[in-house]
């Protein structure tokens, strides 16, 4: 597996060019590390008794030790090992960059999983150049899956094995499986129009937040489509469903991301399609 690409990508997925951007091979292998790290403060507090504070926002919105210890040793990683590279978290405030490189941390996306006991919570870690997510990492400690994606490459590293993955080409909504993490963030028209592709799809699945991404991008998941998420939500997210041949923008058919409104797709034909029926409430 080459550890690097000399491929650009477009706005939203899909080869355009040849481009000078490669992550050098040391970032590749450091975020691999970060994962690691993480893993360490999660799992054994996911296997005891889960306690969770509420951050005390418009709808509850846990928090574990595990969601700010992991977050805690991933900067102090990144602040030892590359003191230039900015930080920026869910759990800690921002730390400013000296120079191109940042990295965007969610030490536990899915975190109501989290507390629920249930395996399908994720670390997400993206690095970024010149504020760009050039570099993406979706780990599912209990389920001991780390997808990598960057440039044009994905891969799924498991049992100490390290395999490509693609996305399942899917073009047809009729035969797609769906995937979002709750309904019912989608309101008015949006919500009318999710439950409209909904009823289109073959199959739809709740609740899996970054790890259906991972699911996208490894072939058994065919469209994801999300509201509000916020930039250490999607920033990880971007490098794998690119690097593995799926297409990910906003629900206006661009690459602007700030709304949190986003879809991905196994292709940009499905893509296009589930755009028709967003746009209007982009």
């Amino acid at each position: 597996m080459s550890r690097q690409s000399t491929a650009q990508l477009d706005p939203l997925g899909g080869v355009a060019h040849r481009g000078p951007m490669d992550v050098p091979a040391d970032l590749m292998a450091f975020a691999e590390e970060l994962a690691a790290a993480a893993r360490g403060e999660t799992l054994h507090r996911w296997t005891a008794t889960v306690a969770a504070d509420d951050k005390g926002n418009d709808a509850y919105d846990p928090v574990t030790d595990a969601d700010r210890e992991a977050e805690r040793v991933m900067r102090d990683l990144i602040r030892s090992r590359y003191p230039d590279h900015g930080v920026t978290g869910e759990e800690w405030p921002d730390q400013p960059a000296n120079g191109p490189f940042g990295w965007s941390l969610d030490p536990v996306d899915g975190t109501r999983s989290f507390i629920c006991r249930l395996p399908n919570w994720v670390t997400l870690a993206g690095l970024l150049h010149d504020g760009r997510p050039v570099l993406g990492l979706i780990d599912a400690p209990c389920l001991d899956e780390l997808v990598v994606g960057h440039g044009a490459e994905a891969w799924l590293i498991s049992g100490g094995g390290r395999t490509p993955i693609r996305t399942s080409g899917c073009i047809d909504l009729t035969d797609a499986r769906l995937s979002t993490t709750d309904p019912f963030l989608f309101d008015g028209g949006s919500a009318e129009a999710f439950d409209t592709v909904r009823r289109a799809v073959r199959v739809t699945r709740y609740g899996h937040d970054g790890y259906a991404y991972a699911r996208l991008a490894a072939g058994s998941i065919d469209l994801v489509v999300e509201s509000d998420l916020k930039p250490h939500d999607y920033n990880a997210l971007i490098p794998v469903v690119r690097g593995a041949g799926g297409v990910i923008g906003d629900w206006r058919g661009g690459g602007d991301f700030a709304r949190g409104k986003v879809i991905a797709a196994a292709s940009r034909e499905l893509y296009e399609v589930a755009v028709r029926s967003f746009e209007a409430f982009a």
